[in-house]
Order: structure tokens, then sequence, then C-alpha cells
């Protein structure tokens, strides 16, 4: 039997759509199971801690004490490449600026379970959150953190968490200015992705720290400051130097003293929500 030429087009434009979301899904996450390096490596104490998703994702969570019973916490979001074993070089230095520091391993990632989604990776933001609420850490010692893809999720918990403060590091405006960045042939007006955080930073109130390098290879230095012009609260810019995923090595020791410098500020106010 024929097929009806409406059904042959339908099927087409089925598998059209579905290859688009898998493009899309496959440019923004990009997720690896294998755990190469721990904390202890770098003569840092952790604990791996089990997290669930308010949707029961399953989620693995790094956290390494402060070095003070009174520290500062930093809620720490990473990137959308790699996993948790990537940034333990990244943790030493948090460490050495006198941060306690809960990181999450994304949905997809590492030893959490399930796949990868913005609405995804919001939940998983907030069961952090929730992790260091249940255990005491009060919003005035808490500062929200984002790398990369991670600032999305730490903006959008800024807007209606309380904290003390917000790291934007080499953070993007949004996934639709990206695609223009690094793929100007995509048809980013089908894209479903959004991590908007330049629509969202008017609404930050918190003390937000930026930090981007000139010389980003990934995410123009141009939508940095045009997140920084936006973000409402009381805010700063630090320049890193070199790559975008070595800037904060290449900018040496000024990375660790800038996020020392704006954790003892980010302490001494009041907590504040993002709205």
């Amino acid at each position: 039997m024929k097929a009806h030429p409406l059904a042959v087009y339908l099927l087409a434009l089925a598998a059209v759509w579905i290859g688009l979301r898998w493009f899309e899904n496959a440019m923004v996450f990009v997720p690896a199971r294998t755990i190469d390096a721990l904390p202890g490596a770098y003569g840092l104490a952790f604990e791996r801690v089990a997290l669930t998703a308010s949707d029961g994702v399953r989620l693995d969570a790094w956290w390494l004490p402060g070095p003070k019973a009174d520290s500062p916490v930093m809620l720490c979001l990473h990137g959308n490449g790699g996993n948790l074993s990537s940034r333990v070089e990244k943790m030493k230095i948090l460490r050495d600026a006198g941060a306690a520091q809960l990181w999450v391993e994304w949905r997809g990632y590492g030893a959490s379970a399930g796949r990868p989604s913005e609405a995804g990776i919001y939940r998983d933001a907030q069961a952090g959150r929730d992790w260091l609420s249940a255990r005491g850490v009060p919003a005035s010692r808490l500062v929200l953190y984002g790398e990369s893809l991670g600032a999305g999720a730490a903006v959008e918990l800024a807007t209606r968490a309380p904290a003390a403060g917000l790291v934007v590091d080499s953070g993007f405006t949004s996934i639709a200015d990206m695609a223009k960045v690094a793929l100007p042939w995509f048809p980013a007006g089908l894209g479903r992705i959004r991590f908007d955080n330049l629509a969202k930073l008017p609404r930050v109130k918190m003390p937000t720290l930026f930090l981007h390098s000139p010389q980003d290879d990934i995410i123009p230095y141009e939508q940095a400051r045009r997140n920084f012009a936006a973000a409402a609260g009381p805010k700063s810019f630090f320049d890193l130097r070199g790559s975008h995923n070595d800037g904060f090595l290449d900018a040496g020791p000024a990375y660790g003293e800038a996020i020392r410098a704006f954790l003892k500020s980010a302490a001494s106010g009041a907590a504040r929500p993002g709205a």
C-alpha cells in the first residue's frame, strides 16, 4: 500500500524536529562519566554525598569543608563539559581562598543519574541548596558560584533564593546569543534551551562578582560586560587571563585573591534574595 503524502511529510518533519533537539542538546551538554581525579589528590578532605532532585533523580555531590567552622560556603555549579573531577584544581584554589564548597554533579554527568536538560539542571542546583539548608547553612554564609554553563543555574537560583552573593565565572548572556557566535547557521529561533542570564540579571539584587578573560576563546568577553551592566545589585568585575577553560589558572594567584576578597565583602552584608 502506498504511503499517503501527508503522512510521509509529517514523518519527515518529526524526524527533523527530533534531530534538531538531539543536536541542540549535544551542543549544550557534553558530559563525561569517568572520574579522573578526586580532591584527595590535592590533599583536600571531602565527602561524597547523595542528593535527590525534586523530580527524583539521584545526584552525586562533593562536600569540601572549609578551613574554619564558620567559613563561607560556596554552592558550586560547573560548566557543560567533563564532570566534577575536571575541577579539582579549582577546588584547591577555592579552599585556599577560605571557602567550604558543595559541588553538585549535573544529572547525566559523572556518577549522577538521568539526562541533562535546562529544567533538570535548575532542579539539580536547587537540590544542592536544599542540602546545605538542611544542614544549617544560613543564607548569610552562602555564596552561589556558577562556571560557564553553571552560571545559568546560579543566576536562576539567585533570582528566587536569598544568598550573601553570586559569582558569575566566564558566563554567557544566553544560549541564543552563543548559538549566533558558535553556529551562525543554526536556526536559533527553534532552540528550546535558553539559560537567559541577561534577562534574569536585572532581578538579581545580591552582590555579584563577574570574572571573565578578554582572551576567552569560547564565550566572548563582550557578553560578560553586558551581563555586568544588566546586574541590578552591588557588583564588581575581575579580568582573568588566557583561555575559557584555563583562565582561572592563567590569572595566577589573583584569581583566588579576587574570590577571597569577594567572600569577605559578601559575608559582611545581609543575605538578599534575587527578586
